[in-house]
C-alpha cells in the first residue's frame, strides 16, 4: 500500500466492527461445533452420572450376568459380573477423561514452559533441557510404563503423571522450535525497546505465536493418554476395581463370544472421544489462523555485518584506525549520552568477528546528533550496543557507554530493561515489522505506559489518545481499535514514534526513520520529529544515510565508515568544509546542480584522509 499523505488510512476490514471470539469461530465450523458438542456431553455425562442411572457401577448382580440390553432396567445390560455396563460408563468417563487430562496437564506444564525458556533464552539451560528431551524420547513409553508399575502399583494418577512426563518432551521440541523462529522478530526487539522484560515478552507476545500449535498438540496427547490408559487397563496391569473404559474392554473381549456388544460400547466411546480431540484441534487451529491470516508476518532481523578491523586495515591502509577527525564532544549545555572507545565483536567459528572498531560519540540535552555512512558500516549496530541489544552472538568487547555518568556496559538485564523506554526509547527502521500483528495498537501504545509511568488502563488510553493526536493521526480512536496491517507505513510510523515518545525518554534513537516512506510522508516526519525533540527536550541521535536529512534537523553529525567514526562536527562545518576524504567521497556521490556526479574518491584514500 502507498501513503497519498500523512492522514493516509488504507484499511481492509472496518476496525470497529466486533472480532468475533475463538468460541465463535469454532462453532462457524460445522465439524468442530459437532465435535465439541460430543466432548461437552461426554463430560457433563460423567459429572452428572448419579442422575443419570440408579446402578453403582461396582454392584455385581448374578441374574444379570450378561444381560441383554433392556432386561431388568439395564439400559445396555449387564456385564460378566453382572453390573450395570451404561452406569459403568458413565463413572468409567471420569476416571478415563481425568487421566488424559493429568497426563495433559504434565506435559503441557513441563514441556511448554522449558520449551518458552529453551528456545527464548538459549544458552547452558537450552543444551541441558534438549538433551533431556532426546532422552525422554528415546525410551519406549509402555515399557516404561509397565517397569513403573511395579513400583507406584496399580495407580492410575500415577500411571498417566508418568506418561505426561514422558510426552513433555514432544512437546518441549514444538515449543522450542517456534520460539526460536520468531524470537528475533523486529516487534520482539520493538518490545524489549519499550522496556519490556523478557517474561512479559514471552508470555504476552511469544506465546501467542506458539498457541496454534501447541492446541494440537495437546489434542494429540489427550487421545494418546485415553488410549495408552485404556491399553494398560486392557492388558489388566490398571485398577480393576475402578469403572474405567480400559477396564470395561477386558472385561467385554473375555466374552467376546457370548456377548460381543460389552466391546463394542467402551471402544465406540474411545475412538469417538479421541476422534472428537482431533477434529476440535483442527478447527481451534483453523479459527486461530484465518483470525490473524491477513496480518503483517515481520521477516527475520538481518543484521549488517560490516568488515572486521583485519579487513578494514587492509583496504584503508595501515593507519585505518588513527582517530577521527574532529571533536566527539557535545555542544549542549548538559550531556546526557557519551560512547567512549565502542567496540562490538561477535563469536564465530574462527573467534571474535570484530565489527565496530572504537566508536566515540556524545549527545547533550536537547540535541540532535546524526549518525551517517554508508549501509553496512555499523550504524545500526552502534545504536543496538547503546541498548545493548545486540543480536545473539554479539557483545561490547571494549569500551564504556556511559548514560549520566553510569556505564551501560555493565549493568544487569533488569537494570536495562527499566532503563528502555523510560530513558532512551527508539525508532526502528521498519514500521510495519516491529508491530505486533496479534495485537491492536492501542494494546502495544498503552502497555509500555503502565508498566515505566504506573498509570491505569484508563489513564493510559488518555495518554495514548493525546499522543496519536500529537503526532498527527486523525481520529485516533480509531487507530487505537486497528491492527498493524489496516494502517498504511506512514501512519505505523507516526504510531512508532508516539510509542516512543510516550514514557517521556530522555534520549531518542531514530534508525532511519524515512527510509520507506514516501518523499512528502518524509518530509513531515522529519519535522515532526524535531518538533517533538524540542517540544520534550530530548536528546535525538538520528541513524542515517541521507546527508539531506542531515541538513535538515541535525545540529552535529558524525559520518562513519567500516566499523569507525572518521569525522565528528556542526552540520554547517561538515557540509561548508569536509575534512575527511571519506566524507568528501560520500558528498561527491550526491548529484550535482547539471545532473553530473562528483569525480569518486577511492577507498585508499581513506587512509590518507585519517593520516592528515
Amino acid at each position: 500500500m502507498s501513503d497519498a499523505g500523512a492522514t493516509t488510512l488504507t484499511v481492509s476490514a472496518d476496525p470497529a466492527a466486533p472480532t468475533p471470539s475463538l468460541l465463535r469461530r469454532l462453532l462457524a465450523d460445522p465439524l468442530g461445533a459437532v465435535s465439541l458438542g460430543f466432548v461437552v456431553l461426554v463430560v457433563l455425562a460423567a459429572i452428572a452420572a448419579p442422575l443419570l442411572t440408579s446402578f453403582d457401577p461396582n454392584t455385581p448382580v448374578l441374574s444379570d450376568v450378561l444381560a441383554p440390553p433392556g432386561t431388568n432396567g439395564h439400559l445396555l445390560g449387564g456385564d460378566s459380573a453382572g453390573r450395570d455396563v451404561w452406569a459403568r460408563l458413565l463413572y468409567g468417563s471420569r476416571f478415563s477423561l481425568a487421566g488424559a487430562a493429568l497426563a495433559c496437564v504434565v506435559a503441557v506444564g513441563i514441556g511448554a514452559l522449558s520449551g518458552l525458556v529453551a528456545g527464548y533464552f538459549g544458552r547452558w539451560f537450552d543444551g541441558l533441557a534438549s538433551w533431556a528431551a532426546s532422552i525422554l524420547m528415546a525410551l519406549p513409553g509402555m515399557v516404561v510404563l509397565l517397569a513403573a508399575r511395579s513400583v507406584v502399583g496399580t495407580s492410575a494418577w500415577w500411571a498417566m503423571t508418568i506418561f505426561g512426563v514422558l510426552l513433555s518432551a514432544s512437546v518441549f521440541r514444538l515449543v522450542r522450535s517456534t520460539v526460536q523462529s520468531v524470537r528475533n522478530e523486529l516487534y520482539v526487539d520493538a518490545a524489549r525497546v519499550a522496556g519490556l522484560s523478557d517474561w512479559r515478552i514471552i508470555f504476552r507476545h511469544v506465546l501467542r505465536v506458539v498457541r496454534a500449535p501447541l492446541i494440537i498438540q495437546i489434542a494429540g496427547i489427550a487421545s494418546v493418554s485415553i488410549a495408552i490408559q485404556a491399553g494398560l487397563e486392557f492388558i489388566g496391569m490398571g485398577d480393576m476395581t475402578i469403572p474405567t473404559w480400559g477396564g470395561m474392554l477386558n472385561d467385554g473381549f473375555s466374552k467376546i463370544y457370548q456377548a460381543p456388544l460389552l466391546v463394542l460400547w467402551p471402544a465406540l466411546m474411545i475412538a469417538l472421544v479421541c476422534l472428537s480431540f482431533a477434529l476440535i484441534a483442527n478447527s481451534l487451529r483453523d479459527a486461530l489462523e484465518n483470525s490473524s491470516a491477513r496480518k503483517v508476518k515481520a521477516p527475520k532481523l538481518k543484521v549488517a555485518a560490516p568488515s572486521s578491523a583485519a579487513e578494514a586495515t587492509a583496504i584503508a591502509g595501515p593507519d585505518a584506525l588513527a582517530p577521527a577527525v574532529g571533536d566527539a564532544t557535545s555542544v549542549a549545555g548538559e550531556e546526557i549520552l557519551r560512547v567512549e572507545d565502542l567496540h562490538i565483536g561477535y563469536e564465530g567459528p574462527r573467534g571474535t568477528k570484530e565489527v565496530v572498531h572504537g566508536v566515540s560519540l556524545a549527545v547533550g540535552r536537547g540535541e540532535v546528533l546524526g549518525l551517517i555512512g554508508e549501509s553496512g558500516s555499523g550504524k545500526t549496530q552502534t545504536a543496538f550496543a547503546i541498548m545493548r541489544l545486540l543480536p545473539e552472538g554479539g557483545a561490547i568487547t571494549q569500551g564504556r557507554v556511559l548514560w549520566q555518568g553510569k556505564d551501560l556496559a555493565g549493568l544487569g538485564r533488569s537494570e536495562m530493561t527499566r532503563l528502555r523506554g523510560r530513558g532512551i526509547a527508539y525508532i526502528p527502521q521498519e514500521p510495519m515489522s516491529n508491530l505486533d500483528p496479534a495485537f491492536t495498537i492501542g494494546h502495544q501504545l498503552i502497555e509500555p505506559m503502565r508498566l515505566h509511568l504506573k498509570l491505569s488502563k484508563a489513564e493510559a488510553r488518555r495518554r495514548a489518545l493525546d499522543l496519536l493526536d500529537r503526532v498527527g493521526i486523525p481520529d485516533p480512536a480509531r487507530i487505537m481499535r486497528s491492527y498493524p496491517h489496516e494502517v498504511s507505513g506512514g501512519m505505523a510510523q507516526r504510531v512508532l514514534i508516539a510509542g516512543a515518545i510516550s514514557c517521556n525518554p530522555e534520549v531518542l534513537i531514530a534508525d532511519e526513520p524515512t527510509t520507506a516512506l514516501d518523499v512528502t510522508v518524509q518530509a513531515e516526519i522529519l519535522d515532526l520529529l524535531r518538533e517533538l525533540q524540542a517540544e520534550y527536550g530530548m536528546g535525538l541521535v538520528l541513524v542515517t544515510h541521507n546527508f539531506g536529512v542531515v541538513a535538515d534537523i541535525c545540529d552535529r553529525v558524525a559520518v562513519m565508515c567500516q566499523g569507525l567514526i572518521v569525522e565528528t562536527g556542526g552540520v554547517h562545518e561538515v557540509f561548508e568544509n569536509p575534512q575527511h576524504p571519506y566524507t568528501q567521497q560520500l558528498f561527491g556521490a550526491i548529484l550535482a546542480e547539471d545532473g553530473i556526479r562528483a569525480d569518486y574518491v577511492a577507498p585508499e584514500l581513506v587512509a590518507a584522509g585519517t593520516e592528515a
